[in-house]
């Protein structure tokens, strides 16, 4: 009888939001930490790269072999271990295959893996592969049941939970991954000083991170470089599991003759790719960030080769190369964050910690393998001895073979066999009855049984595992020792050179100049000091108009302020030519819609008196008004319907302000009761009932205050008594003298 399936309704399970989204989330977030993201501490390795290895070595790609089509493993990793992406599963095997990305390659690449400049690796139906000799000692003792073993995702293939192989690939490769929550980011390192330092901890177990430092100098790049990093610094990363290190590009002086030189840069620092340098190294030119560099070419083919050229021979080289770490990629920070799978769960390790759990993990695969070598030395034994009966007794056999119903049976009581070996006796061939077949099988069975005496003796005491696992590490540092080309280390380390950096300013050739801005923000730069009183040189836009002109150099910072508060500092020495209009200073600076140009000068070290349209203002020190970025930076902080409207620079000697407003009232107070502030909106200067502020400047109180006149004449009128306009801050003022300018302008 048919059942009648359930309502959708029925399927629906009553749960709170938060806990269906919490549990589900946690799923992943685990999945994530111990199934992608995080490397285990035994081998190193992800699952994507363990797989990978795996499919390679079922396809016997080993190095004596030939190379096959990487999407051939591709197709068997995402058809039988790793369901996921091919192209992210061939980005993970191309990895393995750059010898600028490992220390130590995993893969033996053919064809085109990707280069330092960034180009990525062909398609994998036109690249092959196949295993390094690191691969292989990484996968010493899968064979031998010395590692557990799961089955895969459709539960048809089995495959390594972990590799065994003596091989320090955690630390000789590193490892980098983004999880939920937590990161890794381990460097590679020179797998001579691993290996010295393990036999270190092997022999010392209490041994401190700074013992092992002794023998482990630091990260060791494929790509070289210089670490300046600080011993206390390493020491302290090492200890902790956290930290990064200072890594420069490695560079040379060449002398050009006559006085002349370039600087030859030979190897660029891990992770950093050449064309995007090379893009950093020429818009320093471009935009005169840098004025004592002229020029930057690639002359590189297999080897790096960046050749840079000073602006002059005067230049010294070190503040060149110093100001070009401090600019570009040329020193970058490589993050050390040893956060590793342990037993399956995450954890930030120290370096002793990291590898005295490696040790443990070998020292269980030893005593595997040991036990799997002697299963298989016990079982032929029992063969050998059963042979060796049949020689002694071997006219019996024969008859007992011939004439017997049950040949195994009567072998087994006659001789007091095992079924395996009266079995065995069953299927001996013919040819087997040799004289020199029994020597043989004599000599057989007393090897193996004296290997199996030594590898009791093994798996019984630590003292000889210890002493074997020393051995083993001893054979591998010799394949990997300074003298070999992998393991000659690559990356020096140095202390970062005591140089006197000098400003940028110091380094630019000073030139006269004369800064023009229109009425609509378009600004240049004319050559020499010209005669601000000159039509032809001032010319501007139809509809345009002056609106800032003066002479500068070079050398010196532009200070400009918009109506909004905020101010922006320009080089003098970056802006367009005096042909044609110039350009719009919207184009170098971020600039508000709306905002208007308030003032433009050549910046000085002093004081400077800011007032916005509603009568309040405060003191800025002239060096809070620097800029570093195009947005500027915000100072003073108008009310909602202000601007700031007054930028002037204080004398020193000054010490009374002068303010009036639209409504023709002047107030006269004492410099000292404004303030000196960083940012902000300021103090009222002055009280207005309608209107605002007109102008404000300081002066001296003992010289009097002076205006112009107006006319063509220059005149200027003095003022020497102003008590009747002298009050407090914020006082209404009083009608200004006779013969105050109307547009009520000092």
């Amino acid at each position: 009888m048919a059942t009648t399936p359930p309502e959708p309704a029925d399927l629906v399970l009553d749960t709170a939001f938060d806990a269906a989204l919490g549990e589900r989330y946690l799923v992943y977030a685990l999945s994530t930490i111990t199934a992608r993201s995080l490397p285990d501490l035994r081998d190193g390795l992800k699952p994507v790269h363990r797989r990978l290895l795996w499919a390679m070595r079922l396809l016997r790609l080993n190095p004596d072999q030939a190379y096959k089509k990487c999407a051939r493993v591709v197709g068997d990793v995402i058809g039988k271990y790793h369901p996921h992406g091919d192209q992210s599963v061939y980005d993970a095997m191309v990895r393995l295959a750059q010898d600028f990305a490992l220390r130590v390659p995993l893969v033996d690449g053919q064809g085109n893996f990707g280069n330092i400049d960034g180009d990525n690796a062909a398609a994998m139906r036109y690249t092959e592969a196949r295993l390094t000799d690191a691969a292989i000692r990484l996968m010493e003792g899968l064979d031998e049941e010395s590692v557990p073993f799961r089955t895969t995702y459709n539960g048809e293939e089995e495959e390594p939970e972990v590799f065994p192989g003596l091989f320090p690939n955690l630390l000789a490769n590193g490892s980098s991954g983004i999880a939920v929550g937590m990161a890794t980011s381990i460097p590679p390192h020179n797998v001579a000083e691993v290996v010295d330092a393990a036999l270190h901890l092997l022999h010392q177990p209490d041994a401190s991170t700074a013992d092992l430092l002794a023998h482990v100098k630091g990260p060791d790049f494929p790509t070289g470089g210089v670490l300046v990093e600080p011993a206390a610094s390493i020491r302290e990363s090492y200890e902790t599991g956290r930290g990064a290190f200072r890594l420069r590009a490695r560079w040379a002086l060449e002398d050009q003759g006559r006085g002349t030189w370039t600087i030859a840069i030979s190897e660029i620092p891990y992770q950093v790719v050449k064309g995007k340098l090379i893009e950093q190294l020429a818009e320093l030119i471009a935009e005169k960030k840098l004025p004592i560099l002229a020029d930057v070419r690639d002359e590189s083919d297999e080897a790096v080769r960046i050749v840079l050229e000073p602006r002059s021979r005067n230049v010294d080289a070190q503040v060149l190369m110093e100001s070009l770490f401090k600019l570009t990629d040329l020193e970058v920070r490589v993050p050390l964050n040893m956060n590793v799978l342990d037993g399956g769960r995450p954890g930030v390790l120290s370096l002793a910690q990291v590898l005295g759990k490696w040790l443990v993990h070998q020292r269980e695969v030893l005593l595997a393998r040991s036990r799997f070598r002697l299963g298989r030395i016990e079982a032929r034994l029992e063969v050998l001895g059963g042979l060796l009966k049949a020689y002694l007794n071997l006219d019996e056999v024969i008859r007992i073979i011939r004439e017997a119903d049950d040949a195994r049976a009567e072998l087994m009581a006659a001789f007091d066999l095992t079924h395996v070996q009266a079995e065995a006796i069953l299927n001996m061939r013919l040819r087997s009855l040799r004289k020199l077949e029994e020597i043989e099988i004599t000599r057989e069975n007393a090897a193996l049984s004296a290997e199996a005496a030594e590898l009791n003796a093994l798996v019984a005491s630590p003292g000889k595992q210890t002493e074997r696992l020393a051995a083993d590490l001893a054979n591998l540092r010799t394949a990997y020792g300074p003298t070999t080309p992998l393991g000659r280390r690559r990356t020096s380390v140095a202390d970062a050179p005591q140089v006197r950096m000098v400003p940028i300013e110091a380094m630019i050739d000073k030139e006269p100049l004369t800064i023009i801005c229109s009425a609509k923000g378009w600004i240049r730069a004319m050559k020499g000091h010209i005669d601000l009183g000159q039509g032809e040189a001032l010319k501007f836009k139809e509809g345009d108009g002056p609106a800032f002109a003066f002479h500068a150099h070079t050398t010196d910072r532009l200070m400009l302020a918009a109506s909004d508060g905020r101010f922006y500092t320009l080089g003098p020495d970056r802006l367009p030519g005096g042909r044609g209009f110039g350009e719009p200073l919207r184009l170098m600076i971020d600039l508000a819609e709306g905002v208007e140009i308030v003032a433009l000068d050549v910046w000085r070290e002093g004081r400077l008196l800011l007032a916005a349209s509603d009568g309040r203002g405060f003191i800025v020190e002239a060096g809070e008004l620097l800029a570093e970025t195009r947005k500027g930076k915000a100072v003073m902080t108008p009310k909602a319907g202000a601007r700031l409207k007054i930028v002037r620079a204080i004398p020193p000697a000054d010490d009374m302000i002068a303010v009036i407003g639209d409504n023709r009232k002047l107030l006269v107070f004492a410099i000292d009761e404004l303030p000196v502030m960083q940012r902000g909106q300021g103090v009222a200067l002055q009280k207005y009932k309608d209107g605002g502020l007109a102008d404000a400047r300081s002066f001296v109180m003992a010289e009097g205050l002076s205006w112009a006149m107006g006319g063509a004449s220059g005149r200027t009128r003095t003022e020497n008594d102003l008590s009747f306009w002298k009050g407090a801050r914020a006082s209404a003022g009083r009608l200004p003298p006779t013969g105050f300018p109307r547009d009520n302008k000092f």
